[in-house]
């Protein structure tokens, strides 16, 4: 027997029932976008299982992919069995193949901009609208999944030897990433690209999704220091530069990071200009009204909330690599929160509130806020 043939065979026994093949894409699918998004808010080191589950679900993707196209791709290539379903098959298949190219593009440190979006993005979006494309695909050929796809050892094998080969797939490409030197040895265990240099200039100006203020008048400027204070105060953009410095890494969900020195006013010299936290006075129940987060809103209504023990070490910045901070990166003040995605480093924040409940709501601003 030749080798290819003694290949095929091999994969053909690897190959689980069509019925486990639909469902276990969908399933991969899911987990993928999933994965993706939580690790949208993990920025430290020991965090990295998440991501390595992540790229070995993608390599699963690819395989499982392959099985249901050798299956299926006389359905596509012949227009005498095309029915109205094809065509959502067609959509499925690329938004699949882009994201897993884009996935591995970015791997390997190709860096472009499609416009606005850098190609992490891009990457993002395919496999955003992947899962309804995907749930919608099975949805024309539904057919629940029977005990008997799954129950034998031989599919928890199957599926063990998926993510096996997933992980180590993506340790062989940073092996070949070292090896050729190539821009993607370069990136955190985020996925994310260096961006070099000290100051405004030296990396990108970003917003989360649609926020775009107009730049604030930095006489007219408060920043309000309220809530479960003693003493509530407003302070100028002057009454921020207290000169406190720190070098934290900001790392940015569109693919990028850099280490710059921040300097500014420490969130908890600002509370204890405030009177300091402290617990609603009066109340009954004063253990349900202890300070327990800081809540901390932009000019534009977006906002972001940290545990009071972190808020306190945290900086408000008005200066990046000694320079005042340019009003795309947030002057007069923004948020810097050390081992936090960017997305939470809050621009223009003009209110920081103590409070003693967590603010589940922030989840919603991030989608909303910016649009009129």
């Amino acid at each position: 027997m030749a080798a290819t043939d003694r290949l095929r065979t091999a994969l053909d026994r690897l190959e689980p029932p069509p019925r486990a093949v639909d469902w276990s894409l969908f399933a991969f699918v899911a987990a993928e976008a999933a994965t993706g998004l939580v690790s949208f808010t993990v920025g430290v080191p020991e965090g990295w299982p998440l991501f390595w589950l992540h790229r070995a679900l993608g390599v699963g993707v690819v395989v499982l992919l392959a099985w249901k196209l050798s299956r299926v791709r006389r359905r596509l290539t012949d227009p005498t069995l095309w029915r109205r379903s094809t065509a959502l098959s067609v959509l499925t298949l690329v938004a699949a193949v882009g994201a897993l190219a884009t996935g591995v593009a970015w791997v390997f440190g190709l860096d472009v901009r499609l416009s606005y979006w850098t190609l992490l993005s891009v990457h993002v979006g395919f496999g955003l609208a992947l899962v309804p494309l995907v749930a919608a695909h099975a949805a024309t050929r539904f057919r629940l999944p029977r005990r008997v796809d799954f129950e034998r050892r031989r599919t928890a094998v199957r599926y063990f030897a998926l993510l096996a080969a997933g992980g180590a797939t993506y340790r062989l490409q940073q092996g070949v990433n070292d090896a050729l030197d190539t821009a993607g040895a370069d990136r955190r265990f985020t996925g994310s690209q260096p961006r070099e240099g000290a100051g405004n200039g030296a990396f990108p100006i970003t917003s989360w999704v649609a926020d775009d203020p107009d730049p604030i008048d930095r006489d007219g400027y408060r920043l309000a220091v309220e809530g479960l204070v003693s003493d509530p105060v407003e302070l100028t953009a002057a009454d921020l530069a207290a000169g406190h410095e720190t070098e934290a890494l900001l790392d940015c969900t569109s693919g990028w990071y850099t280490v710059q020195e921040w300097s500014g006013v420490r969130v908890g010299d600002l509370l204890d200009a405030a009177g300091g936290p402290e617990a609603a006075a009066g109340d009954e129940e004063a253990t349900d009204r202890e300070p327990a987060y800081v809540r901390f809103t932009s000019v534009t209504g977006y906002r972001w909330s940290l545990p009071l023990a972190e808020a306190e070490d945290a900086l408000l910045a008005t200066h990046v690599g000694g320079e005042r901070l340019s009003h795309g990166h947030g002057a007069p003040a923004r948020l810097v929160a050390p081992d936090r995605r960017g997305f939470q480093w809050v621009k223009w924040v003009t209110r920081v509130e103590v409070r003693s409940e967590y603010d589940l709501g922030q989840w919603v601003v991030t989608l909303v806020s910016g649009f009129d």
